[in-house]
């Protein structure tokens, strides 16, 4: 059971007929932090971290499509606001009126829009390694509308990724710039056996592109949307260090936001499986929480 030794308790709740599953660390009746992962991670991505949030309760979950949740119906997509109304439906679930949003990566942009949307259900967001989606200032709605219909035919006939062992998909995330550990924390959940070894659990259609594009009048709307304290941490050798724009977003956030804060970790982007790192982020989010009376 998730309490306060550090163990996890293994989640599972039905949203419009779809399986989600999660996992839970911490005390009951703690602050509620609903946890958000990235792109083709899960909730073992907190495993590190949620421990470390000493009187809170931690759900992660496993966005549709990934991890142990169940993938959507044919006709249904995967694209980011497409999980809006299943975090709503799982907070009602939970019985939290409120909760603080904890996004990595993906996550964080799908927390940000959340946040915007349901500012009443949010008492503090804490963003890692990203913020808000990435505007595109040159793609116009044909080429974007074309590439989702095209991409998500193409995803949608594809058969799972297979691999001929788990260490055959670590050795394929640390190629792809993962560290090992990373690699290796999160591989049980992401796979599932297969006669020939393993398969990607993560639907193939979250490879395909999203339909509509945020602009930048898009993303400050969220921007000025948020009324709750925000805190956004952002690693030394993550995204950021590759894409300029996400800079210049997190400077607009300073301009746009009631209550920004801001700082910058060492590490990778999974810099919160590292539990030197994962030790930093909890003591800032506790003393953020504290800081702000989110607790």
């Amino acid at each position: 059971m998730g309490d306060e030794t550090g163990a996890a308790q293994d989640c599972v709740w039905e949203v419009d007929g779809l399986r989600l599953a999660g996992r839970a660390w911490g005390p009951r009746d703690g602050t509620p932090v609903l946890a958000l992962h990235g792109w083709m991670d899960h909730a073992d991505s907190f495993q590190e971290l949620a421990p470390r949030l000493a009187g809170c309760r931690v759900v992660a979950l496993d966005l549709s499509g990934q991890g142990l949740s169940g993938h959507r119906a044919a006709h249904a997509t995967y694209n980011i606001w497409d999980d809006l109304p299943q975090i709503a439906e799982l907070l009602d679930l939970l019985g939290w009126q409120d909760c603080v949003l904890l996004g990595h990566s993906r996550g964080a942009n799908i927390a940000g829009l959340f946040a915007a949307a349901q500012p009443g259900r949010v008492r503090a967001l804490i963003a890692l390694d990203s913020l808000v989606p990435e505007p595109d200032p040159d793609e116009t709605i044909v080429t974007t509308l074309t590439a989702f219909i095209e991409q998500t035919r193409k995803q949608k006939a594809r058969p799972p990724r297979l691999f001929p062992s788990t260490e055959a998909y670590i050795e394929r995330r640390t190629a792809q710039g993962n560290a090992r550990r990373t690699s290796e924390a999160l591989a049980e959940r992401a796979l599932a056996p297969h006669p020939d070894g393993v398969s990607l659990r993560g639907d193939p259609r979250l490879f395909a592109r999203s339909a509509v594009k945020l602009k930048q009048a898009d993303v400050e709307a969220v921007l000025r949307a948020w009324r709750c304290p925000v805190l956004n941490i952002w690693a030394t050798e993550g995204i950021k260090s590759k894409r300029p724009v996400l800079a210049q977003l997190a400077a607009r956030a300073g301009e746009l936001v009631m209550t920004y804060e801001t700082a910058e970790l060492a590490g990778d982007h999974h810099f919160h499986l590292e539990p030197g790192a994962a030790g930093q982020i909890a003591e800032a989010v506790l003393a953020f929480l504290d800081r702000h009376g989110c607790r």
